[in-house]
């Protein structure tokens, strides 16, 4: 709970009434989501096609019926501002013209070939073009792309040992699932069917800390770093001035790849985070949005560093590398990713994003000042989070003390029944070319209504 928050009598009002009236509102609000969730418990395992759909804050799932911009309708006919944007996916809107135009004419045409098109041609270049990287490759989800990196730089370098961060995600790469407790590296809680020890060939240092860097890299067997180049998964934090660039000299230095994971932070610049600020990752990691939400990632690598991949394909010798599957560079994401590519994911898009950023990252700190409140709010570009301590955290071990889960919950519930949906797992924000203004607003006038209700609430 926050401290500006004043204690109350004993019978006040607490937190877990707010959420249970807002519980009883939703259902009320809500009856043909709840019953579809019914519905779909016979048939769907957890009640939903992805146990994450059932993970927000609201007693059953909202059913979407249609996206169109930035605005999601339900099976009960209610409309929404959406800033979750399908937790990235649709960072530039649902219903993309350009995008579903390049899918109909696609599929008409063949969804997959096993063989490339001509788009494919044009598709590499505008990689090339946009994120500076020469060389290219395709994958099913940013999952599979960051799976693809890990098992070639340790091919290339011919080291066991990769590097994460602690609070880092990188999908459903077992790899990354290590975490520090209390200093010490742990597989990460709640992992499921995982039978090997991971901390044996991952090592996990804290964020923004490049004397523990050092140390993960100095006994001379790290492969590569993987890294986000501001975290965003675990809260938001954001790399310290100076911080990547050790990064990034540290791993030269030790003669390890520098893996970026830009699924999230192509929020901050059409060529992302690292070509925004000079970065230079050895292997570039896009994911979630570069299709406008068709599954579809890619990775890039540099001429040096390709080169270096032929080395190493050609010692091992003929056979099935284990990377890639057949799914992926399918003719239909080819075609999906060209339309974003060339029409959507345009400079006066991100132009747009990043002044409605501003006006809700303003509109925030606005109701922190007017109501003196111990939170601060960060962002990326479009993305922004609403973190629940006066100053952010600089890594991942300060950030899960600010993490209340009931007070996250309640946030998340109230925005629902107030029409506005963010990213169900913390607090993130994202604000899309077609936000109107008016929702950010509304957004920021329902965190100011959250907030109010607060103050009424015994600790």
């Amino acid at each position: 709970m926050s401290p500006a928050l004043t204690p109350q009598p004993a019978n006040a009002p607490i937190l877990a009434d707010l959420i249970q009236d807002e519980a009883r509102r939703f259902v009320a609000e809500h009856p043909r989501s709840c019953a579809m969730s019914r519905q779909s418990a016979d048939v769907w395992r957890g009640g939903a096609p992805m146990h994450w759909m059932t993970d927000w804050a609201s007693p059953c799932p909202i059913f979407a019926a249609q996206g169109v911009g930035a605005q999601v309708t339900d099976v009960d006919g209610k409309l929404y501002d959406d800033f979750c944007l399908a937790d990235t996916p649709a960072m530039f809107g649902h219903g993309q013209e350009a995008v579903a135009r390049a899918i109909a004419d696609q599929a008409k045409r063949g969804t997959g070939f096993m063989l490339p098109t001509a788009s494919a041609v044009i598709v590499g270049r505008l990689l090339a073009e946009r994120f500076g990287l020469p060389l290219w490759q395709m994958a099913t989800t940013a999952s599979d792309a960051n799976r693809a990196a890990i098992r070639w730089a340790r091919a290339v370098t011919q080291r066991p040992v990769i590097v994460v961060f602690d609070g880092c995600y990188h999908g459903m790469v077992d790899d990354a699932f290590v975490v520090l407790d209390d200093g010490r590296p742990v597989m990460k809680p709640g992992l499921l069917g995982q039978v090997h020890d991971l901390t044996a060939t991952t090592r996990v240092v804290p964020f923004n800390d490049p004397e523990a860097l050092a140390q993960a890299l100095a006994p001379g067997d790290v492969a590569a770093v993987l890294a986000e180049p501001a975290m965003t998964n675990c809260g938001m934090i954001l790399p310290q001035p100076g911080f990547l660039s050790v990064m990034r000299d540290l791993t030269r230095q030790a003669g390890t790849l520098l893996v970026v994971d830009e699924t999230h932070t192509i929020s901050t610049a059409p060529g992302g985070y690292a070509r925004a600020h000079g970065l230079e990752p050895d292997m570039l990691v896009v994911g979630k949005a570069i299709a406008g939400g068709v599954p579809a990632a890619v990775w890039g690598v540099t001429a040096e560093l390709s080169e270096r991949m032929d080395a190493a394909a050609a010692r091992i010798g003929p056979g099935q590398s284990g990377v890639g599957t057949t799914l992926s560079g399918n003719a239909l994401a080819i075609a999906a990713m060209r339309a974003m590519l060339s029409e959507v994911m345009t400079d006066a898009a991100y132009a747009k994003m990043l002044a409605g950023a501003g006006r809700l990252v303003e509109g925030l700190r606005g109701v922190i000042a007017a109501r003196g409140l111990a939170w601060s709010v960060v962002h990326v570009g479009a993305r922004v989070e609403l973190v629940f301590a006066a100053s952010p955290p600089k890594n991942a071990a300060a950030m899960r003390e600010t993490l209340d889960p009931d007070l996250l919950h309640a946030l998340h519930l109230w925005l629902i029944n107030r029409g506005v949906l963010i990213a169900p797992f913390h607090t993130m924000m994202l604000v899309s070319p077609v936000t109107e203004d008016a929702a950010i607003d509304r957004l920021v006038e329902a965190v100011d209504g959250f907030a109010g209700a607060l103050e009424g609430l015994g600790t």
